[in-house]
């Protein structure tokens, strides 16, 4: 059974969370600010951390850069939509993901599964992504927009899924380099950009009002979010 250290200073997510993950088969524990969560993540030893950014005491940004020191226990960020630019913060301090408030909890598994798979060293079994027209069949490396195929590159093809698999997530540029590297990708953020263009030319209708990759300047790219 695996282990999962919720931080987070309001009671009633802790409440929530807890409630929930239990029934999906995790064992919760619990800590209410960054200082508690150093304690228990030392004795409990978690296979994955929720953590809250914005608590008293020790906030998430201070845990992340004293219990990274320690351990690489995967860490998934909770956080409001006025937080993420903050959110992009914790990764760029060692979180793994993050997801958005407010969110489904089905969408929580899903995410605490992939990354509880990546960090035990498994690849996620090949998907079916789909937003709205937009089909990316991960077995057979196919792309589809409104019933007709769309023909990428390797590269590409790389991008869109990996963009496509996290919705609402924004990625900086280097990140995008750094996992697009473990499919043999070579390049740096500037070739990145004219991927992200090319990619644009063959799904977006209007590239000033893109219905699938947005442009968050500044920082880097995500997949819209139906």
């Amino acid at each position: 059974m695996k282990t999962i250290l919720i931080v987070d200073d309001s009671a009633s997510v802790r409440r929530l969370l807890e409630e929930y993950l239990t029934g999906q088969g995790f064992r919760a524990v619990m800590a209410v600010n960054g200082r508690e969560a150093i304690y228990a993540a030392r004795h409990e030893q978690p296979d994955l951390i929720l953590l809250d950014l914005m608590m008293p005491e020790m906030d998430g940004y201070e845990f992340l850069r004293r219990y990274r020191q320690e351990r690489q226990t995967p860490v998934i960020i909770i956080t409001a939509r006025e937080e993420e630019a903050d959110a992009v913060l914790g990764l760029e301090l060692g979180a793994d993901d993050y997801i958005i408030k407010p969110f489904r909890m089905r969408e929580l598994v899903s995410r605490i599964h992939a990354v509880l798979r990546r960090a035990d060293g498994e690849s996620a079994p090949a998907r079916v992504l789909r937003s709205g027209e937009l089909v990316v069949d991960e077995t057979t490396r196919t792309v589809s927009l409104r019933g007709g195929p769309v023909h990428l590159t390797h590269t590409e093809f790389d991008l869109l899924a990996l963009l496509m698999a996290a919705p609402g997530r924004v990625f900086t540029r280097a990140q995008l380099v750094e996992r697009l590297a473990d499919s043999g990708f070579v390049g740096a953020e500037r070739t990145l950009n004219v991927h992200v263009r090319n990619l644009r030319a063959k799904l977006e209708s209007d590239d000033d009002s893109p219905e699938y990759i947005e442009t968050v300047f500044g920082v880097g790219y995500r997949f819209r979010q139906e």
